[in-house]
């Protein structure tokens, strides 16, 4: 266990090696039964050898006589963040040993919240419902942040303890459990990961090693420094043990824009590359993607096999932006940057991003993003609804419940049919109109700050609301977001199941097996009236191009792409009902 890392006990035949990086304690002392001074080495380690010891062993360390804290490498936390780590063997049986990932390309993708995803919420009840993904048409789920947090309820983005799967879900071994029971069915499975912050309670890193963080703030704490190589290291390992301990297949990292202090070469290109290197040692399929508001490009390479220092893709939210003003109108905060949603849905379709460089009003004129219209289509992640776009609503009100059922179905037969990896939230493909609201299990002051925040940041829609909102801290509200599987059997949801289903079989035969090493730079669009058309030029010389009519209204097909045959919607007519969507394929 951690034999290349830094960070964590090292378990061995004999007992267990304990660590501690703390530059500024005076003393540490590991907390077994009893106190045990640890001794101090370079640069701020602390290492005791503890004969005996062995997985199992629940231990934490006291700082300078007085504050006792759990491993900041905890890799399992079975009483909370203030409590006891427990050393943990990674000595998984494994069943799927033949598994080795599969194409980027093939990525279908469901974020799912672990602890809302089934009414046990535990990643042994989540077992029960891949079957339902894989039938589907899913190819991929992504778990949200699982590190540990402080309570019973989170969505994950407050996590202190970034090595620990948090014991609301299970253990250790229920994690891998899931994991090699969505192999077994051909699933791969991400883990979302937040490298630009820690959570606001249980982490005690800024007592004794202050170094970890900088002067600066992002939203959600103080920011991280990554020119401090230990730091570094801390998160590389991290992402390290994630996919090879746990066998994830990717991981999505949050916010990479709100790093501040990313160090040079930034941390990002460093992580990628050491993923690189575990993708070739072991043979595997391993993807990285971003979430990264700054549009950057440069960042991006999707045929890049293993990882050199670059990512398969970005969470494309200026995709998202353009379909939610389009279908419900909405033109608030950011969505006042896509005031002409058509264009800015023609430019994404085309070449990946609507922002490359443009002025952002939102952003007060700064100019966000770089040209991606060189990259391929498989470098852009388009969703309709994440976890962010429904819960960052004071509601948490999903898409389905904003805009009518025609519409979204349209939306659904671009997304789901364009060469882009296609990702939903978890129900959406039953049209779920359950709520999926903020929520958090903090207390006293802290529980206070949260509420005022929430009613600050959505201060116009709570005072519409008057009292009538879900209280973030409230157990109802975390209740509110566990999925109802039962909606799937009833009408309208049975329907839009069918419908997600019929258009991921068309990826799969259609789409999919001429997606391997598109290129970019090869795609158009045509914008005439109430009408669209797109097109891609795929690797074997052939084309995949659409023609749709996104408004309420009639509109006579004037955009004319190449012919070929249908293979959604039918062909054509020159008058397009509102809401079409015509998808075909053209030959080599």
């Amino acid at each position: 266990m951690n034999d290349a890392g830094l960070f964590g006990p090292r378990l061995g035949p004999d007992g267990v090696t304990f660590r501690l990086w703390a530059p500024v304690a005076n003393t540490v002392d590991l907390i077994l039964d009893s106190p045990h001074a640890m001794a101090r080495r370079a640069d701020g380690w602390y290492e005791l050898d503890v004969p005996g010891a062995a997985a199992g062993t629940l231990y934490k360390f006291r700082i300078d006589g007085e504050l006792e804290v759990p491993d900041p490498a905890s890799g399992f936390q079975p009483r909370d963040v203030h409590g006891p780590s427990e050393v943990i063997a990674h000595d998984f049986a494994w069943q799927a040993t033949a598994w080795r990932g599969r194409p980027w390309h093939e990525a279908v993708l469901l974020e799912l919240h672990a602890g809302t995803f089934t009414p046990a919420g535990t990643f042994l009840a989540a077992i029960d419902k891949l079957d339902h993904l894989v039938e589907c048409g899913i190819t991929a789920i992504e778990l949200m942040p699982i590190a540990d947090f402080a309570g019973s309820r989170n969505w994950g983005y407050d996590g202190v303890l970034p090595f620990a799967p948090n014991s609301i879900y299970g253990r250790p071994d229920d994690l891998k459990t899931l994991i090699d029971a969505a192999h077994a069915r051909g699933l791969m499975v991400f883990l979302d990961v937040v490298y630009n912050h820690f959570g606001p309670e249980g982490n005690y890193l800024g007592r004794y090693a202050p170094a970890f963080f900088t002067d600066a703030h992002t939203p959600w704490g103080s920011a991280i420094d990554y020119r401090v190589p230990q730091v570094r290291a801390f998160a590389i390992e991290n992402a390290l043990s994630w996919l090879r301990d746990y066998r994830f297949d990717g991981l999505r990292l949050d916010a990479v824009h709100a790093i501040v202090q990313p160090g040079e070469p930034s941390v990002l290109t460093d992580l990628s590359r050491a993923v690189g290197s575990l993708a070739e040692q072991t043979g595997r399929a391993i993807h990285l993607v971003l979430e990264n508001d700054d549009n950057a490009a440069q960042l991006l390479d999707p045929a890049a096999d293993p990882p050199r220092g670059k990512y398969r893709a970005q969470w494309n939210d200026d995709y998202h932006h353009v379909w939610h003003v389009l279908l419900t109108g909405e033109a608030g905060g950011y969505y006042g940057d896509y005031g002409e949603p058509a264009a800015h849905l023609a430019r994404a379709l085309a070449s990946g991003f609507a922002y490359q460089g443009e002025p952002s009003r939102h952003r007060k004129g700064v100019r966000r993003g770089e040209p991606s219209g060189e990259l391929p289509p498989t470098a852009f992640v388009d969703f309709l609804q994440n976890h962010d776009q429904i819960g960052n609503r004071p509601l948490g009100d999903r898409l389905t419940a904003l805009a009518p059922a025609a519409a979204v179905e349209a939306a659904l037969a671009v997304t789901l049919l364009a060469p882009m990896p296609p990702l939903m939230f978890m129900a959406e493909e039953w049209g779920s109109t359950q709520p999926f609201p903020f929520f958090c299990d903090f207390s006293g002051d802290l529980g206070e700050a949260v509420r005022r925040g929430r009613k600050t940041e959505f201060k116009a829609a709570y005072a519409r609301l008057g009292g009538d909102w879900p209280d973030p801290l409230a157990q109802e509200t975390f209740r509110s977001a566990v999925l109802d599987w039962s909606a799937r059997e009833r009408e309208p949801h049975r329907r839009r199941l069918d419908l997600v289903r019929r258009l991921l079989q068309v990826r799969s035969t259609e789409i999919v097996p001429r997606l391997a090493g598109i290129r970019g730079g090869h795609a158009r669009t045509e914008r005439v009236g109430g009408s669209m058309a797109a097109e891609w030029r795929l690797r074997d010389g052939g084309s995949l191009h659409f023609v749709a009519n996104l408004t309420p209204e009639m509109a006579v097909r004037r955009g004319r792409m190449g012919p070929g045959r249908p293979i959604w919607g039918g062909a054509a007519a020159e008058e397009l009902r509102p809401w079409s969507v015509h998808w075909a394929i053209g030959e080599a």
